[in-house]
């Protein structure tokens, strides 16, 4: 069985890295080498479910220890220690007097560092952050001070600890006038419109903080039943895309030439001739 699950991780490791060279961790990875053993049937993929693994992580491990990680292109190493955002000092001195609309705080370090490895702190504009680096440094404090109206966003996973992350997040910040925490998710119902795997743990694990008020009442015998999702679960591009659009915002209308070109006579100096 090893030679055909280990064909099922390569697999896997190239629809993961798709499009364009995603670089991916092996959490990630294991999570698409089950769907690539059990596909969701197209008459099921309308109805919200969360199933359970097809494979155990620890034989997926082995699998993945005989094929040999180099032989995997776009798997992530090993974390290695480093500074924290904010920490380092900024090429550019000011780079912070400016001000930080937004923060990126995940629940899971590997998750942040798979971000930061496919530059989304660049794309999106801000500083990507694990829970454990909190409360931020002097530095990122003051410039989310700064700018008006900052947001932290969370991304945590769906599970006990993770709904309760946005409020630890609050109290982490402490009374920083103007800033708004934000969670991206994932709750039970994501993960049962995504279809992705869920585990149970042995014994029910209680929340650790109040729940959030929008959730529905089977999301909440979800979480007490043990079950959890892991934000690793989610395919990578759709990660990536869905992180983007939700910390930018919505994307400006698309205009046609001719709406461009009649707002053109209206913009001002040096536009449009209009005599």
């Amino acid at each position: 069985m090893t030679r055909p699950l280990e064909r099922a991780i390569t697999v896997a490791a190239t629809r993961a890295a798709a499009p364009g060279g995603i670089r991916f961790t092996e959490r990630q990875l294991y999570y698409e080498t089950c769907r690539v053993l059990r596909p969701t049937p197209a008459i099921l993929h309308r109805i919200p479910r969360t199933p359970a693994p097809p494979l155990r992580l620890s034989r997926f491990t082995r699998a993945l220890d005989t094929l040999g990680r180099d032989a995997v292109p776009g798997l992530l190493p090993e974390p290695t220690p480093g500074p924290r955002p904010g920490d380092e000092a900024p090429r550019e001195p000011d780079l912070y007097d400016y001000g930080l609309p937004r923060l990126l705080v995940c629940q899971d370090r590997s998750i942040a560092r798979m971000l930061l490895a496919n530059h989304i702190h660049l794309e999106a504009g801000c500083p990507v952050l694990a829970a454990e680096d909190l409360p931020p440094t002097p530095r990122l404090m003051a410039a989310l001070e700064q700018a008006e109206g900052a947001t932290v966003h969370v991304v945590h996973d769906a599970g006990a600890a993770g709904i309760a992350l946005p409020a630890h997040v609050r109290a982490a910040l402490g009374p920083v006038p103007g800033v708004r925490v934000s969670s991206l998710g994932l709750v039970p119902r994501h993960a049962a419109a995504l279809h992705l795997v869920s585990g149970r743990r042995p014994d029910p694990v209680p929340p650790t903080g109040p729940l959030p008020a929008g959730l529905r009442p089977q999301e909440v015998t979800w979480l007490a039943e043990g079950r959890f999702t892991q934000v690793a679960a989610v395919p990578p591009a759709q990660l990536l895309r869905t992180v983007l659009r939700l910390t930018r915002g919505p994307r400006p209308p698309r205009h046609s030439v001719w709406t461009e070109l009649r707002d053109l006579r209206t913009a001002g100096f040096l536009t449009w001739p209009t005599a």
